[in-house]
């Protein structure tokens, strides 16, 4: 089946992992997307290390669904190319700093002026004003700015902590695609198109208010996370075992009676300090402590089986190495092996939304660099003549020619 984005072609410009990753979501749900990408060398995520066969690993995992063609954006032949492709795309998506694309021609009036109706997304990092717009951007820094790092260490006062994956980067892919196919649906309703602009700075920062920015919610009343006495620890949620580590939460009236049955402390639901939702937030660390302290006399399994017979929420502690096959990650079939030509079997998640009216077929592996340029610049409009021409000046690669 073709999903539900079939018939929405998308010109993708981006590199690395936030645009990308966003663009392999829209190809998944079924749009026709074209990757364009530099005649040497193309994404920088083709390059790093993990390979097979020729491909990175990061760059199968961000780019499957994809046709491959080069173009060099800084020759005007290229762009002039580039724009002749948008003439029948709906969305255009790069992840250039901002003025970059104005710069090499392919800014927003630019495509509009040969699409009126297209889709337009800027994907930026720090955002498109002020003195941070022009910034080298990586992760680890969005981490830093948002206060991230801050929430994940626990406390203000404490150390600092990045998450151990790269969130702001995949969270902006997430928000992007949304943000996406938002802008299409409105575009059927109007007929108009829109800019979609969209930074990881600003994703993260509301995805961090739902939840851990109440201390800063109410103006006026502002309270210091690490001085209300409400901070994380690092025991909060994860606990270790006898032989190993498990999450646990009790957060609930009934959930905290069903884990004091299920370690044998009936004293706990005498305890005034646990009395209530309110009572065991404001003396978590005496609650986090009592909970550690039990857990350790037993093994996850065994806690397992306890705590799942009090319906007390758990789960194991799962590496890498054990999570693809575990049976319920396995009941839900979201991750797929493919064959590829050049890399072999793979391993690889599938996109985890599912349509019962337009369901998606397995997306076709990532393509080599360049490999579908002659095809889509055919359909395009270009002759065998012009395509040998601008294969030969560098201008643009086919597969063979890329891999010289």
């Amino acid at each position: 089946m073709p999903g539900p984005l079939k018939g929405f072609r998308v010109i993708d410009l981006t590199t690395m992992i936030s645009g990308p990753l966003a663009t392999m979501t829209l190809a998944d749900q079924g749009a026709d997307v074209i990757k364009i990408e530099h005649p040497r060398g193309g994404d920088h995520s083709r390059q790093v290390t993990g390979r097979r066969g020729g491909f990175s690993a990061s760059f199968l995992n961000n780019n499957r669904g994809k046709k491959s063609v080069t173009l060099n954006l800084k020759d005007k032949r290229g762009v002039d190319a580039a724009l002749r492709l948008c003439e029948t795309a709906d969305v255009f998506v790069q992840n250039f700093r901002p003025g970059v694309a104005e710069r090499i021609g392919l800014g927003e009036a630019a495509v509009r002026a040969v699409r009126p109706n297209i889709i337009y997304t800027s994907i930026a990092g720090f955002g498109f004003e002020g003195d941070w717009a022009g910034k080298p951007v990586y992760d680890p820094l969005i981490q830093a700015l948002s206060g991230l790092a801050s929430v994940q260490g626990g406390a203000d006062a404490a150390r600092p902590r990045l998450v151990r994956t790269i969130l702001p980067d995949k969270l902006t892919a997430v928000q992007a695609a949304q943000s996406i196919t938002a802008a299409l649906l409105a575009r059927s309703r109007t007929g108009q198109g829109s800019h979609v602009q969209i930074s990881m700075l600003d994703t993260v920062l509301a995805f961090l208010w739902s939840s851990d920015m109440a201390g800063y919610t109410f103006v006026g009343d502002e309270v210091e996370p690490d001085q209300s006495g409400n901070a994380q620890t690092f025991v909060e949620l994860i606990y270790q075992t006898a032989d190993g580590w498990m999450a646990v939460s009790a957060h609930t009236d009934s959930t905290w009676a069903g884990l004091a049955a299920a370690v044998d402390r009936p004293d706990w639901l005498d305890d005034p300090r646990f009395a209530t939702v309110a009572a065991r937030e404001e003396n978590k660390p005496a609650r986090l402590e009592l909970t550690q302290e039990a857990l350790l006399q037993d093994t996850t399994e065994s806690w397992m089986q306890r705590l799942s017979a009090e319906d007390v929420p758990c789960a194991p502690v799962l590496t890498r190495a054990e999570v693809y096959a575990h049976p319920q990650v396995v009941a839900n079939g979201i991750v797929l092996e493919q064959y590829h030509p050049q890399a072999g079997t793979l391993r690889q998640a599938r996109s985890p939304a599912r349509f019962s009216a337009t369901p998606t077929d397995t997306s076709s592996p990532a393509r080599r660099l360049g490999e579908d340029t002659r095809a889509v610049l055919t359909a395009a409009g270009f002759d065998a003549a012009e395509i040998d021409e601008m294969i030969a000046t560098g201008v643009a690669t086919d597969t063979q020619d890329s891999e010289e």
